[in-house]
């Protein structure tokens, strides 16, 4: 049989084309069913994150950073252990970019602080000369869309089956009881930083963008 083929190229070429697809399909289905499971001790955004992750999303931040690390040598020496499938499981939609520009973020929640992205995102140069990173002022002043990330939650809860108000995960509950915890779990992180206005809008019942997006990037870990 093998000598037949050898003498009919157009054959050949199509028995290893099946046996090479077979091949990969052996590899790769167990790896699909078991990247859509969490890993273990991954919960959900909370309501503060989502609303970060709003922010990234609306300024084009995955533009130009990344939220990928390969598993090679050279990445994980610079961004930590490399992405997992199962890290993926409740991010709508994934970001994790072709280019950089920037960095890559998905463990940036390990090693930089939420003074440092306070100081970073106000004025990127006076923290790492030569940049090309724009300022966000903006972000300062604008207040983070808490309500579209609640409904986005409820969403993912109703038709994806993510797991909010469930023992150990996020809770949701109400509107108003969210909006209240998304203020407290701003209350933290504006205590570890120095803006005034910032700290006043919360004080005052609002949650700047700039809070909701240090909460999100915290969480990339």
């Amino acid at each position: 049989m093998f000598h037949w083929l050898e003498q009919r190229p157009f054959f050949f070429t199509v028995v290893v084309f099946i046996f090479v697809a077979f091949a990969g399909l052996v590899e790769a289905i167990p790896d699909f069913a078991k990247g859509s499971q969490p890993i273990v001790g991954k919960k959900p955004y909370t309501i503060l994150q989502l609303a970060g992750r709003q922010v990234y999303i609306k300024d084009s931040c995955n533009a130009c950073h990344s939220q990928l690390i390969r598993p090679f040598k050279s990445e994980t020496d610079r961004y930590g252990m490399y992405s997992l499938s199962g890290e993926y499981a409740y991010d709508r939609p994934f970001l994790w970019g072709s280019k950089r520009t920037g960095p890559d973020l998905h463990r940036i929640g390990n090693y930089r602080t939420t003074d440092w992205h306070e100081n970073h995102m106000m004025n990127p140069a006076s923290i790492v000369p030569g940049t090309i990173m724009p300022a966000y002022p903006h972000m300062f002043k604008n207040t983070a869309d808490l309500a579209t990330a609640y409904a986005n939650a409820n969403t993912q809860k109703e038709v994806f089956g993510v797991p909010y108000d469930k023992p150990g995960m996020p809770k949701l509950g109400s509107w108003p009881d969210a909006k209240a915890q998304a203020l407290e779990d701003a209350k933290v992180i504006v205590a570890d930083m120095k803006n005034q206005s910032v700290k006043d809008a919360v004080a005052n019942g609002k949650v700047p963008e700039i809070v909701a997006l240090i909460a999100y990037l915290n969480s990339l870990k």
